[in-house]
């Protein structure tokens, strides 16, 4: 009985010297916090859902401001540069100027694919060493479904000197 009332002491001194010890805010820093926190939503909303009261409903907030990193004149040059490539979003179709009439802007650099030797050789390698993928449901490749089948291939393929 005397443990636990003496272990309750050393916990109750142990925590006012931690309160002390904390370099705090005035009372008044606490309650404009406390205040702004109220006006913008990100107290936390009652129940268990753990959200804020903006995340629960965002129209009752005002918008926050976002940090612009880009000065004025970048953000127009920007603007320019997507009029002249047809980067622009028309409408609600979600297609760019440059996708709707292609003609009417720069041809664009397609980047170089593989031929078609390639393509076959990488399959190929895939199908040897069971990397191809077994069915859409698990996205399991058959060497992880049958590492039993594919145990040899791995050895001779980690065997091989690297160039």
């Amino acid at each position: 009985m005397n443990f636990s009332r003496l272990g309750v002491a050393v916990l109750l001194l142990t925590a006012f010297n931690a309160v002390d010890a904390q370099e705090g805010k005035t009372r008044d820093q606490v309650r404009a916090e406390l205040a702004a926190a109220q006006r913008d939503g990100d107290v936390l909303a009652p129940g268990d859902s753990g959200l804020t009261l903006r995340e629960l409903n965002p129209s009752r907030y005002p918008a926050r401001q976002a940090a612009s990193v880009k000065t004025r004149a970048e953000v127009v040059a920007e603007l320019q540069e997507a009029r002249r490539n047809g980067d622009i979003v028309v409408g609600d179709t979600g297609l760019t100027q440059y996708e709707i009439n292609p003609r009417n802007f720069p041809v664009r650099a397609v980047a170089q694919g593989k031929t078609r030797e390639q393509v076959r050789a990488e399959l190929a390698e895939a199908i040897r060493s069971g990397d191809i993928v077994a069915n859409g449901e698990t996205g399991k490749t058959l060497r992880q479904l049958y590492p039993q089948r594919y145990a040899p291939a791995i050895v001779a393929h980690l065997a091989e000197p690297q160039l």
